[in-house]
């Protein structure tokens, strides 16, 4: 038990002693250290990193701004540019095949047909008791101009005569309408008879969609309706994939009540012939031209305050947080950027490492920077 408190006593005084005696090494380690102060060193995009272990260095890009086209975005749908209900002026049954759905048809063409019945025969009476109107009326003209014929009765002969014309119009009518046509060029989208169905006037024979052109529909807020035109390019992506380009035809005037939001109508490009009504399409509307800057969405920073904005360098090299606004962005995948506003005149944008840089910071500049 001695010997073993005499060798952990011998321990601790030589512990004691080692640790109280100086050393160079120690003296040289915090001269090194004084001497490795860290430097900061601002460098083009694209050239070589330092090697020296005392420089830390950030990229940086001279940027100027650009006009940018403000592009608004809208959630809408598809729409035919008509899509009508064509309905008999006539009562009367089916005696042909209607026109069957899907079928494509022009202005004119029948679509449903409905039996004559006596339609014909009144235009028959109709145009006789025309011809009879006009020689009586011919005969009181040639009476008058003798002094043999009242003009009273002239008169009673000459209405006579434009009742007669009036009532073979309305025959005409009646057998034209038989016929019941397409009103435009368009594809019949339902058929609600047979052949042998009995039509009553303002039955529906069918429905015609005009799909050329297809327009899209969307909702514009109050906030952003007054930067849009009519005429303005409009690029949209369907919710099947497809995307589709066109130009604003028209802008209302008054709001929705409920939403607030106005109406825009775009007329798609002809070349766009296969699209359907009713499909959920997201747009691009292009508004007012600003001027801004594209920049890369990695050098985007937040302050402590949680504003986000970008660090730059100022005249004398040093650093500066400044705000920024996003108004766009870029989804090219070779060289993807975002648009911003905020920013003053042209800058010295730091695009990486401006995470261990600070505001007030002088970073060491050896060149000029070019645009």
């Amino acid at each position: 038990m001695r010997k073993q408190q005499l060798v952990a006593g011998a321990l601790f005084v030589g512990l004691v002693v080692w640790m109280a005696v100086p050393r160079d090494s120690q003296i040289n380690n915090g001269q090194a250290a004084d001497a490795s102060v860290t430097r900061i060193a601002a460098l083009r995009e694209g050239t070589a990193m330092s090697e020296s272990p005392g420089v830390m260095t950030v990229r940086a890009e001279r940027i100027a701004s650009q006009a940018y086209v403000e592009k608004i975005r809208v959630r809408g749908r598809t729409q035919a540019f008509r899509h009508v209900e064509v309905r008999a002026e006539e009562p009367g049954r089916i005696v042909r095949e209607p026109i069957p759905r899907g079928a494509r048809v022009k202005q004119g063409d029948v679509l449903c047909e409905i039996a004559v019945d006596n339609r014909q025969a009144n235009l028959q009476e109709s145009l006789s008791r025309k011809e009879q109107a006009q020689f009586e009326y011919a005969a009181a003209l040639d009476l008058q101009e003798k002094g043999l014929q009242s003009d009273v009765i002239v008169a009673q002969l000459n209405a006579s005569l434009e009742a007669s014309k009036a009532a073979v119009a309305r025959a005409e009518l009646a057998l034209r309408n038989t016929k019941i046509i397409a009103p435009f060029d368009g594809v019949v989208e339902t058929r609600t008879v047979e052949m042998g169905d009995l039509l009553n006037i303002g039955s529906v024979c069918a429905s015609v969609l005009d799909d050329s052109p297809m327009l899209l529909i969307g909702l514009v807020p109050e906030q952003d309706v007054s930067g849009l035109v009519v005429g303005a390019a409009v690029n949209g992506q369907l919710l099947t994939g497809e995307t589709v380009k066109g130009t604003v035809r028209y802008i209302a005037r008054a709001a929705d009540p409920v939403s607030r939001s106005y109406r825009i109508e775009i007329a798609v490009d002809e070349e766009y012939t296969d699209l359907r009504e009713g499909i959920t399409v997201e747009l691009m509307v292009e508004a007012n031209e600003i001027n801004a800057y594209r920049i890369p969405s990695s050098s985007l920073t937040l302050d402590d305050g949680g504003s986000v904005g970008v660090k730059v360098l100022n005249n004398n090299n040093e650093v500066e947080f400044q705000r920024v606004q996003i108004i766009g962005d870029e989804t090219n995948q070779l060289d993807p950027g975002i648009w911003v506003t905020g920013l003053v005149s042209d800058v010295t944008l730091i695009t990486v490492g401006q995470e261990i840089v600070f505001p007030g910071q002088t970073v060491e500049v050896n060149f000029d920077w070019d645009l």
